[in-house]
C-alpha cells in the first residue's frame, strides 16, 4: 500500500465543494493507494453538514484528520473575497509534521487520476516546493506583476496545487518567514505571492497536468506559441489533468469544465436531487431571459473555445 499525504485548507462555506473534490480524489485512486488526508481549518469551523466523516467509511482508502490552526492569520490581508483560510497552507510543515513531503490542493479542484506517480517522481532535493507556472504568452499584466516582485515568470508557480518539501522548509525555518510576510505585507495575490517570494530560487516547475487552470486550458486551445511548456504537455493536461476552477465556480455558474464537476457531484455523498435540479432549472431560466446580443456572444465564445 502506497500512502500519499494530501492537505486541504477550507472553512464551513466550502464544505460542499470540498466533499466533491475529495470524492474525485478517492474515486480515482489506484487499488494500492491510501490517501492520508489532512484538513486545516480555523478555530471557529464546525463543518455542520458532517458528511466529510462518511468518506473513509464509503471508500476505505483514506483517513481524514481535522487540524485547527487556531487564530493564525486572523488579521492577514484579504482581497477579492478570498478569506484568511488561503494562508493556512503556509503552515503545513509545522501543522502536519508527520511527513517530509506533502501534496497541497485547493478544493475548487477535480482529480481525474491517481497522484502516486507525480508524488513519487517529483524530486525536491534542496528545493522547497514544486508547482505549475502560467504558460500564457499574452499574460503581460500578470508577468508585469511578477517582475515587480523581483521574480521571474518562468518560476512563479500557482499556489493551488503544490508538492511541498516540508522537511527542508522546517530545517530552514521558512514557515516563520511565511508568517512574517503574511502579517506584514499586502500582496495582491496573497499566499501565492508569499510562497513565490519566500521560496525564490528553490522552486521546481512541473507538468501542467498538475494544475489544469483556466489559463492553461486557454493556452492549450490558443494558436499562440505557449511559454514554458510544450504543446504536447498542454495536450496531456487536457486528457486527465487536475481541473482547477481558478475563475468562475461550477457550483455557482456555468463555466469551462463545469460538466466535469457536476459529474463528480452526482457521485458524491453530497448529491441532492433538488439542489441539482434547482441549479440547472435556474440556469435555463437565466439564459431564456438573456437579450439576443448576449446569446450571440455565448455562441461565439463556444465556437472560439470548443475542443478542436
Amino acid at each position: 500500500m502506497k500512502k500519499i499525504p494530501v492537505v486541504f485548507c477550507f472553512d464551513d462555506n466550502w464544505e460542499l465543494p470540498a466533499g466533491v473534490c475529495l470524492t474525485s480524489l478517492l474515486v480515482n485512486a489506484n487499488p494500492d493507494t491510501f490517501y492520508d488526508i489532512f484538513i486545516l481549518h480555523s478555530a471557529g469551523c464546525t463543518f455542520p453538514d458532517g458528511k466529510l466523516n462518511e468518506l473513509p467509511v464509503r471508500y476505505g482508502n483514506c483517513r481524514i484528520t481535522f487540524r485547527s490552526v487556531g487564530r493564525e492569520f486572523e488579521n492577514a490581508f484579504e482581497i477579492r473575497g478570498i478569506t484568511v483560510a488561503t494562508y493556512y497552507r503556509l503552515l503545513i510543515p509545522e501543522i502536519v509534521p508527520e511527513y517530509d513531503k506533502i501534496i497541497y490542493s485547493d478544493v475548487d479542484v477535480i482529480f481525474r487520476k491517481d497522484l502516486t506517480q507525480i508524488y513519487e517522481s517529483t524530486d525536491l532535493t534542496n528545493l522547497y516546493v514544486a508547482g505549475v507556472v502560467d504558460p500564457t504568452p499574452d499574460a503581460y499584466s500578470h508577468h508585469k506583476h511578477i517582475k515587480n516582485l523581483g521574480l521571474a515568470p518562468e518560476s512563479y508557480v500557482y499556489a493551488g496545487n503544490l508538492i511541498i518539501n516540508s522537511k527542508q522548509l522546517r530545517k530552514d525555518g521558512i514557515v516563520q518567514k511565511f508568517i512574517k510576510e503574511a502579517n506584514h505585507s499586502k500582496h495582491s495575490l496573497q499566499d501565492m505571492d508569499i510562497i513565490n517570494i519566500v521560496c525564490k530560487g528553490k522552486i521546481k516547475k512541473i507538468a501542467p497536468e498538475f494544475c489544469l487552470s483556466l489559463t492553461v486550458r486557454l493556452c492549450a486551445f490558443s494558436q499562440d506559441e505557449p511559454l514554458f511548456y510544450t504543446n504536447q504537455e498542454l495536450d496531456e493536461s487536457l486528457k486527465d489533468g487536475i481541473v482547477h476552477y481558478t475563475g468562475p465556480k461550477p457550483w455557482i455558474q456555468i463555466c469551462p469544465d463545469f460538466d466535469i464537476w457536476w459529474e463528480y457531484y452526482r457521485k458524491s455523498i453530497f448529491f441532492d436531487q433538488k439542489y441539482y435540479f434547482d441549479f440547472f432549472n435556474r440556469k435555463m431560466d437565466e439564459y431564456d431571459l438573456l437579450p439576443l446580443w448576449k446569446r450571440i456572444k455565448i455562441l461565439a465564445r463556444w465556437f472560439v473555445f470548443r475542443p478542436k
